[in-house]
């Protein structure tokens, strides 16, 4: 079946489209990442207290427990989305997305209700996985269907910057709560406002898209009756879809695992790796996601001239070769005592392997997992060795610092060995309170994570365009929406998470890093036989 949307002009106006469809998506994006804005504050909160780093384990893993979700989000509403219609099920999605969000700033914290605390945060991040699960596919199509072929590139992108202002908005609503309440009044309740602000968002976003128009090209299928009568076996199980859908799957996940470490590792790491201060770092993410989000359409505009394929290939290729070079200019920048310290003054753990377990007793944590997570907090890297002899007189924790040793654990005698290395205490990232303290030091953090913004850009911006022209219509919701939240899972939302759990195992605050770079380099590899062309598709 040929249906070209170059045979006719639509009526509804391309600006219209593209708004309709993309606010929407920016709130729930703004829903669903303001959780992961607050993960480093949410680890104290939900769950219990003493092990910083299993709190922030724990707290990361419900971020991602979100995204773990998605697929089955992707599978029920792309099913309706092909059957019943891009608009009825937009309508769903962003409801449940709100009242869930809305739900998340009345939930009593651990000191209050205990387990059921965790449980309940589990439960609503759940809810918000399977509503955004259905989100984008639907909004991607919805523009696609709309234009024509040879604007496609261009118009699709704009759907790709809508994650980037939903964390913009998320960190700016926090960064603003903060301002006005104090930092303890927003730990002790402010932290809730951002998440009651949902409803207000709810409101404005149901009223936006009441008043749009169901898909031309869904609207002529379901006229002729040729809608699919099993979307999900005809796009995963046809052997016709086969290719196709891999090559889907790797552009998705190339698009999730750019996104995610160029945008929102980099917050976590400035926080915990660097020890810079919320509000600061929140700043120097929204200054480099504002500057950065022309890049994606920039990159959709261009492949509607040279191609989505070799747009999205140098994308994938140069977010391989950024990320490390970026990180460790981050950590020199930021943190220039600590990284010299390290290298005159290197650290070794000498201890049993440490089982980082987030529902464990404080009071049961042995020496050597409280020794790594005092060093996990400050930001400091170290590297383990096991012990000769766990069965002899000495403890079975021993730290050194050059040529020093420390018995056990004892919190002040190590903060005390540390700092006669030249272990700095605190970063050295002036904090930022106005515009004019904005220093080199700043904009050159701002520089580092605006250039893996350009791979990420590069990767993402013709990364909508691609999957909505690699499926006939019928299937779209489906074939599109399910590889794009399988990997947004796997591959982004578990991306925190697993480099977080590499540093911990490792002692390296670098290490979790080698995880998005080895994924980008197989995806570009993979990309050279399984990524067609698809620039200039007629439907």
């Amino acid at each position: 079946m040929n249906m070209s949307t170059n045979s006719s002009t639509p009526a509804t106006p391309m600006s219209r489209v593209v708004v309709a469809a993309s606010t929407g998506t920016v709130f729930e994006y703004y829903d669903f990442l303001l959780y992961g804005s607050l993960a480093t504050f949410f680890g104290a909160l939900f769950f219990p207290p003493g092990n910083e780093t299993a709190a922030l384990l724990a707290s990361l893993a419900t971020f991602g427990a979100g995204f773990a979700i998605r697929p089955l989000g992707a599978l029920i509403f792309g099913r309706l989305g092909d059957r019943v219609g891009r608009k009825k099920t937009f309508l769903i999605t962003i409801v449940l997305m709100g009242l869930s969000t809305a739900l998340v700033g009345v939930l009593p914290d651990f000191e209050t209700i205990g387990w059921w605390a965790p449980a309940l945060l589990v439960t609503l991040r759940l809810i918000q996985g399977l509503a955004l699960g259905g989100e984008y596919g639907g909004a991607a199509i919805y523009i696609a269907e709309h234009c024509r072929s040879d604007r496609r590139g261009f118009f699709t992108s704009w759907i790709q910057t809508t994650a980037t202002i939903g964390l913009v908005l998320s960190l700016l609503v926090i960064v603003a709560c903060r301002l006005l309440l104090g930092d303890e009044e927003f730990r002790a309740w402010g932290w809730r406002l951002p998440f009651l602000l949902s409803v207000v968002l709810l409101a404005l976003s149901v009223y936006i898209r009441v008043h749009i128009a169901e898909s031309p090209l869904f609207e002529e299928l379901k006229r002729k009756g040729e809608l699919a009568e099993s979307p999900i076996k005809e796009s995963l199980l046809s052997s016709e879809h086969r290719a196709s859908m891999i090559g889907a799957i790797i552009v998705a996940a190339a698009m999730a695992l750019s996104w995610y470490t160029a945008q929102f590792y980099s917050l976590v790491f400035l926080q915990t790796a660097l020890l810079i201060d919320t509000a600061t770092a929140s700043a120097l993410i929204v200054l480099a996601l504002v500057l950065g989000i022309a890049i994606y359409v920039a990159a959709g505009a261009l492949s509607a001239r040279i191609g989505r394929r070799p747009v999205i290939l140098t994308g994938m290729l140069l977010t391989a070769l950024t990320i490390m070079p970026a990180y460790r200019g981050m950590l020199t920048l930021g943190n220039p005592a600590l990284e010299s310290a390290q290298r005159e003054a290197p650290i070794v753990v000498v201890a049993p392997p440490t089982r980082f377990d987030p529902f464990a007793d404080p009071k049961e944590l042995d020496e050597a997992t409280r020794a790594r997570d005092y060093l996990a907090k400050r930001g400091i890297s170290y590297s383990n060795a096991a012990p000769l002899s766990t069965v002899d007189d000495r403890s079975t924790l021993i730290i050194r610092i050059a040529d020093r040793e420390l018995e056990g654990f004892d919190r002040d005698a190590l903060a005390a060995a540390l700092a006669a290395a030249g272990y700095p205490e605190r970063s050295a990232v002036k904090p930022l309170q106005r515009v004019s303290d904005l220093d080199v030091t700043h904009w050159s953090l701002v520089g580092l994570i605006l250039l893996m913004i350009i791979g990420a850009g590069l990767t993402c911006g013709p990364g909508a365009g691609w999957l909505a022209e690699a499926f006939p219509t019928r299937i779209r919701y489906t074939a599109l929406s399910v590889p794009y939240h399988l990997t947004s899972a796997w591959f982004g939302g578990f991306m925190p998470l697993t480099a977080a759990w590499l540093v911990a195992r490792s002692g390296d605050v670098l290490a979790g890093l080698w995880y998005p770079v080895a994924v980008m380099a197989i995806a570009f590899v993979l990309a050279l036989k399984f990524v067609p062309e698809t620039r200039g598709r007629e439907w």
